[in-house]
């Protein structure tokens, strides 16, 4: 296989992120396929002995084993990577694969990590419970109190670990303060950018070292696949994740990576489409319900912020109503709006947090992230936004809204 014809890196790196988007990355075979290649294999074969031992050295490209680089996945890596604007990425095999192994490759007993308190449930329980298994210090703060950064830092901080916009939560982390006050302090930055994909929000723009996605969401699009990605510096990605990745297996499968390719072309019109779908639906319900969380919206606390750091205000957004009863009822009463705990579909879901995405928390620690009993999170697809407006509508007044 080859890279496309005259087509190198320097070259793709001048192209925008639309053009990107569909062409970066790309290689082809003798065949020269127009859609990228998918190669459903696990190992591979050598001309002759001495090819091998050069390969496994590191002295000569080539492949040698699906856990280590395969053909489709060295495409998607690359392409998210020229996307990113990072210099290198590795692809995982889902989104919490990802956020796994950008924390474990790089902390060690006796490291502290600061994290947000408002983040997916899974994300909270790496901080809460896995790291300190391996006796890793942890401390979670408001990620909106920038002062609140800064006072939590010890003599053995190694990572700012954090989601902008959060799930469920939307809480917005002011990226370039955290990310210079890390540098300051000799930390590691990892964002997670689920919520808003590099078409949306770019977080190594504002000085971010790691960017960590799960690549199901915005970047597959469709429901499809399971898949993550970590974004970094070359040096962190091939001296700092690749052994832990080499070595712990949590590979990206090829197929779903081929998948995942397809979903990148038409992600730019699919995130800022239902991104102007979110933000009318928001300005549709804002009056009805008890609160609305909603970066796009004038009434979310870090609206200007949002927007200066986010090209547009993203599909999903979160609202209150009065508690977990009225939430159940509006959901019962959806008929076009699919109830499920996925986001960045073309779709629109929704879902009730505390009894979906963080019930694996006490209810203590929902309190805490701010995860309400009347919390509902949509995920706003392409559908007409009319169609979308009808059955909201419906559902709110069926719930006595």
């Amino acid at each position: 296989m080859k890279k496309t014809t005259g087509m190198n890196r320097d070259v793709t790196q001048k192209w925008r992120p639309a053009t990107q988007a569909i062409r970066g990355g790309t290689w082809r075979s003798e065949h020269g396929e127009t859609s990228e290649a998918l190669f459903l294999t696990s190992g591979y074969t050598y001309d002759d002995a001495a090819t091998v031992a050069a390969r496994f050295a590191g002295e000569q490209e080539g492949m040698t084993y699906s856990r280590l680089q395969n053909p489709t996945v060295a495409m998607l890596e690359e392409r998210i990577a020229l996307m990113e604007g990072a210099e290198a990425c590795r692809a995982q095999a889902s989104g919490m694969a990802a956020m796994t192994a950008a924390l474990l490759c790089q902390l060690s007993a006796g490291d502290h990590c600061v994290a947000a308190r408002a983040a997916f449930g899974s994300c909270r329980w790496l901080v809460d419970h896995l790291l300190p298994r391996f006796g890793i210090e942890t401390t979670v703060i408001d990620s909106a109190d920038n002062d609140a950064w800064e006072a939590a830092i010890k003599p053995n901080t190694k990572v700012f670990f954090f989601e902008t916009p959060a799930n469920p939560t939307l809480d917005i982390v002011d990226l370039r303060h955290v990310c210079d006050l890390a540098k300051a302090h000799g930390i590691t930055t990892v964002v997670d950018n689920a919520f808003c994909s590099p078409v949306l929000q770019r977080p190594m723009e504002f000085g971010a070292d790691v960017v960590a996605y799960s690549a199901t969401k915005l970047m597959d699009g469709q429901g499809r696949v399971l898949a993550g990605a970590v974004c970094g510096s070359l040096q962190f990605i091939d001296e700092v994740l690749l052994p832990f990745q080499r070595n712990t297996g949590p590979n990206c499968a090829p197929f779903n990576a081929w998948v995942v390719l397809k979903g990148l072309e038409t992600l730019e019109l699919r995130a800022q489409k239902q991104s102007e779908n979110a933000l009318r639906l928001g300005q549709f319900m804002e009056s009805r319900v008890a609160q609305m969380l909603h970066p796009g919206l004038a009434s979310h606390p870090r609206h200007e912020l949002a927007m200066k750091q986010m090209a547009a205000c993203g599909p999903i957004f979160s609202f209150i109503v009065d508690g977990r009863a009225q939430a159940h009822a509006i959901l019962d009463a959806l008929e076009l709006i699919d109830l499920s705990n996925n986001i960045g579909d073309a779709r629109t879901l929704m879902c009730h947090p505390a009894s979906t995405t963080h019930a694996g928390l006490s209810e203590e620690d929902r309190a805490e992230m701010g995860v309400a009993e009347g919390m509902l999170r949509i995920n706003v697809g392409l559908e007409d936004v009319e169609d979308i407006i009808v059955d909201m509508d419906r559902a709110l007044s069926a719930a006595g809204l």
